[in-house]
């Protein structure tokens, strides 16, 4: 009864049918690939291994000790042709610097579904990973640095997803790439956990929908992220600071939610552009030169619930009417000038962004000595009376007098130094 037990589980690919290839420092990886059956194992010990991979039927390469592999600064260092392939715990490095090829460290083929990259360092190759036109990809708790000493231009990114679905993208570190982590046109992805720095953008989407974006890190870039012509976004629970451009950009998006973020400290905390029905709430946008920028038509968003603290400007509005936000709870403003009389924590006259007293105090900073005169508060009544000394603003009618998260000081001296 054994031995037919045994000569089923070979028939059907069961786990005797799979064989472990051990590789010694001083051997053939390429060898062992080409000897290897659909379903082996090949085991790496630690040495350093000069050799480009083409890895085509389902293997996995696993690294004991992480060995270095190198591709000599030429080409792609290993390139999957198959589906179900894992790649594991090895340094990945030197890979030719040809943006026209495409040159990577581990660059995957369209079809090599299931590819799963993990724990594995990817050390100066032009793309670090390149996923095409694929399925439910992993990859994940791999640390990837670029070309640093190239300039960002002619970098490639750390990790590409074009044309993909189901993505896991998780607990990755990123640095010295032109963007961190590029998406175009993939759709039902995950990425969390992923920390980003010294880049263009940390992550850049385009044309990609329904993907969660959380719990992600992404600091002294040119920008964080990135959300471009995009639908049915979730990002929420993200750090995004010490960006010269911007924290967190929502550029023609809709129908996505964009929450409990904390953006300090940027250029611009949010910048909102053609964006229309998304909701903001629970967001920390503190002490950036600009709050939110906000224009070119960002309309029916419900943005609620949030703090501006301390931004030197809480929001730059380019529109030509009012657009209301608060609705339900209300924003918390830094430099709300207004009272409680009643004491339900709730302002008694509506906040509206850079309206007459703060264009003055952006001005003329001394202004602010004076925020709490009787002088001020009647030149804002007077300005909200008379229409020739307003510009359409961010109204709400609601503001909060304290701020809803209670932890935002530890955010206000996150800036690019």
């Amino acid at each position: 009864m054994k031995s037919l037990a045994a000569t089923l589980l070979l028939v059907i690919g069961g786990p005797l049918s799979a064989a472990e290839w051990p590789v010694a420092p001083g051997e053939s990886i390429a060898a062992a690939v080409q000897a290897a059956k659909p379903g082996d194992t090949i085991r790496v010990q630690r040495g350093y291994y000069a050799e480009h991979l083409v890895i085509d039927k389902p293997l996995r390469l696993v690294g004991i000790n992480n060995p270095t592999l190198s591709g000599g600064e030429k080409g792609d260092v290993i390139r999957v042709k198959s589906p179900d392939v894992t790649i594991k715990g090895f340094i990945v490095r030197d890979s030719g610097a040809d943006l026209t090829a495409q040159n990577a460290g581990i660059y995957v083929e369209p079809g090599s579904h299931r590819i799963v990259i993990r724990h594995n360092v990817l050390v100066y190759n032009l793309f670090g990973i390149w996923l095409e036109k694929l399925k439910d990809p992993e990859v994940s708790d791999n640390l990837i640095t670029g070309k640093r000493d190239l300039s960002s231009a002619r970098r490639g990114n750390g990790i590409q997803l074009y044309n993909t679905s189901g993505a896991k993208i998780i607990g990755n570190h990123i640095s010295f790439a032109r963007d961190g982590i590029y998406v175009d046109v993939s759709h039902h992805a995950v990425f969390r956990g992923n920390r980003m720095h010294h880049l263009r953008y940390g992550s850049h989407y385009m044309n990609s929908n329904d993907n969660l974006w959380e719990d992600n890190e992404s600091y002294l870039n040119r920008g964080g992220l990135a959300l471009m012509e995009v639908r049915r976004q979730t990002v929420r629970n993200n750090r995004a600071w010490g960006n010269t451009d911007h924290g967190i950009m929502l550029r023609t998006i809709q129908d996505s939610v964009i929450e409990n973020n904390v953006v300090a400290g940027n250029g611009r905390g949010f910048f909102i552009y053609d964006a229309e029905y998304n909701v903001l709430k629970g967001n920390r946008v503190i002490g950036n030169r600009v709050g939110a920028h906000v224009w070119a038509g960002s309309i029916h968003n419900d943005v609620d619930g949030n703090d501006f603290i301390q931004n030197r400007e809480q929001v730059h509005y380019v529109a030509s009417r009012d657009e209301l936000w608060g609705k339900g709870k209300g924003n918390y403003w830094s430099n709300y000038a207004g009272w409680d009389a009643n004491g339900d924590g709730t302002g008694d006259v509506p906040y509206e962004a850079n309206d007459l007293v703060d264009r003055l105090t952006w001005k003329y900073p001394l202004v602010k000595l004076l925020l709490n005169s009787p002088a001020v508060h009647s030149l804002r009544l007077i300005a909200r009376q008379f229409p020739l000394l307003r510009s359409p603003s961010i109204v709400d009618q609601r503001p909060r007098m304290q701020p809803l998260n209670p932890d935002w000081s530890q955010w206000i001296d996150r800036t690019a130094h």
